[in-house]
């Protein structure tokens, strides 16, 4: 009796860890993006401050704190912050997604798997649907490695954000600043 009363509780115990939501590790994990100026300058940017969350219905949520924008360069980050992304009004971006957990769950540790999602981008009050590709590696039981498999495209337009890149284009005397972005991830999660 009492073996059978352990191995029921080290189920409910079992079922309970595998209930655990995932949370992005932030510290290990980025998000970057490339600017284009003057139709052939690139560079790189990333995000300091972001959070996400998958839950045991399959619901992601990535934030991304807007005002944590690190271009290396600080006027730069401070006119990004104040003249494109509004963060005053518009202080973060999320992206939301489902993920098909019987699929994740599939996955052999050391092994990895390609899903196509569809994603909500919600930022400077407006919503797109985008089609992302992502690679998942189970590095563990309880960690995961979540990669764009290819960048995500973000068009400045679809946000609102035109303005704002007229207006940085004005301020640093620039004859361009591409509107479409590059955008990708890696993202660690934890639970």
């Amino acid at each position: 009796m009492n073996k059978l009363l352990i191995g029921i509780l080290l189920c409910s115990i079992g079922g309970a860890a595998s209930a655990t939501p995932w949370t992005v590790d932030s510290k290990n994990s980025n998000v970057n993006f490339i600017s284009t100026k003057k139709i052939n300058v690139a560079e790189v940017h990333h995000f300091n401050s972001f959070s996400g969350q998958l839950d045991d219905s399959g619901k992601f949520s990535l934030t991304i704190d807007l005002a944590s924008v690190w271009t290396n360069i600080e006027i730069r980050d401070t006119r990004m912050k104040e003249l494109l992304f509004e963060v005053g009004v518009y202080p973060r971006l999320v992206l939301s997604s489902n993920i098909d957990l019987p699929k994740l769950a599939d996955i052999a540790v050391g092994g990895t798997s390609v899903m196509e999602l569809s994603a909500e981008l919600s930022m400077h009050g407006k919503k797109q649907t985008l089609s992302i590709r992502v690679t998942i590696a189970k590095l563990s039981e309880n960690r995961l490695l979540v990669v764009s498999t290819q960048p995500i495209i973000v068009n400045a337009a679809n946000f609102a954000l035109t303005p704002g890149i007229d207006k940085l284009t004005a301020i640093a005397g620039l004859t361009s600043i591409s509107q479409a972005v590059p955008v990708s991830f890696v993202l660690n999660l934890t639970r």
